[in-house]
């Protein structure tokens, strides 16, 4: 199955360390491109993190938020008294040289809320660390899953475009003995009403010539091959954006030499429902990782 690059997913959950809350979006990007935005105290998990989504994801514009509520056992926090002194210590300093001594007062709110003066010593960090790791990666389950879900209704999509595809070329296919006689009747109406006698075995040359010029048999060929391909591509599913993307251009190519050896209005009407499809082909494969 494939998947689209577009998600959310949130996991929330809650231990003997405190709550957690991952949220990560995602959405089309050429290559993986990853941010986070996590609370001061587990800064240094986004390394490991990194490594995670590196090995669940290849393409995707991911953005990883988490917040951390810890637990605090009130019989087991820790004043840092040295530190909120040495903060309080530089407050006075600073107001010491401003001009206007009534913004001069600082809120003790802040001192405590300053990473390190309040330590509730409630868990080693690298169980916090190991817990918010964890989490992670039943966020990205869930985003993976939610990828998944999207994708399977961008592969509907496609294989409804490729259905469709293949009936332009039916229908060509099908017109392309009247429409070489339509050519050869136009010839001989043209000679006829220039009153001149043809050849039959030029006249035979000739229409050979226009045949070889406007057969699109190849390019019909190419076309049911294509779409062969692409379904292939699809149900093998995993990361196949850019094998996809690289399947639209070669559509693209096909279509384009149709519409330039055509020389009647339903094969150009087919040739132009064929850059159509093809286009909403291509806009939904951006979508997909």
């Amino acid at each position: 199955m494939i998947s689209s690059m577009t998600g959310f997913a949130s996991y929330e959950y809650k231990n003997e360390f405190g709550s957690f809350v991952w949220e990560i979006r995602s959405v089309n990007q050429r290559f993986l491109e990853q941010y986070f935005k996590l609370p001061d105290e587990l800064r240094s998990i986004e390394g490991d993190a990194r490594e995670i989504l590196k090995h669940e994801l290849e393409r995707g514009k991911v953005e990883c938020t988490l917040k951390f509520y810890p637990n605090i056992d009130n019989n087991n926090i820790h004043f840092n008294e040295k530190l909120a002194k040495q903060l309080v210590a530089n407050a006075e300093l600073v107001n010491s040289f401003l001009n206007d001594k009534s913004n001069s007062s600082f809120n003790p709110i802040d001192i405590l809320a300053w990473p390190g003066v309040i330590d509730s010593g409630s868990a080693d960090d690298d169980q916090v660390k190991n817990s918010a790791l964890e989490g992670f990666k039943q966020a990205i389950a869930k985003l993976k899953d939610a990828r998944v879900r999207e994708g399977e209704k961008l592969s509907t999509i496609l294989l409804d475009k490729l259905n469709k595809i293949e009936q332009e070329v039916a229908k060509v296919t099908e017109h392309m003995p009247d429409i070489l006689k339509w050519q050869k009747d136009k010839i001989e109406t043209a000679f006829k009403d220039l009153n001149v006698t043809l050849d039959p075995a030029r006249l035979e040359q000739e229409i050979i010539l226009i045949a070889q010029r406007i057969d699109v048999a190849e390019e019909l060929d190419r076309l049911r091959s294509h779409v062969t391909e692409t379904n292939a591509i699809l149900n093998k599913g995993g990361s196949c954006g850019r094998r996809l993307d690289f399947m639209m251009q070669e559509f693209n190519r096909e279509s384009n030499t149709l519409a330039s050896k055509s020389i009647n209005t339903e094969i150009t009407n087919s040739a132009i429902e064929l850059k159509v499809l093809i286009e909403q082909m291509r806009e939904q494969i951006q979508n997909i990782e």
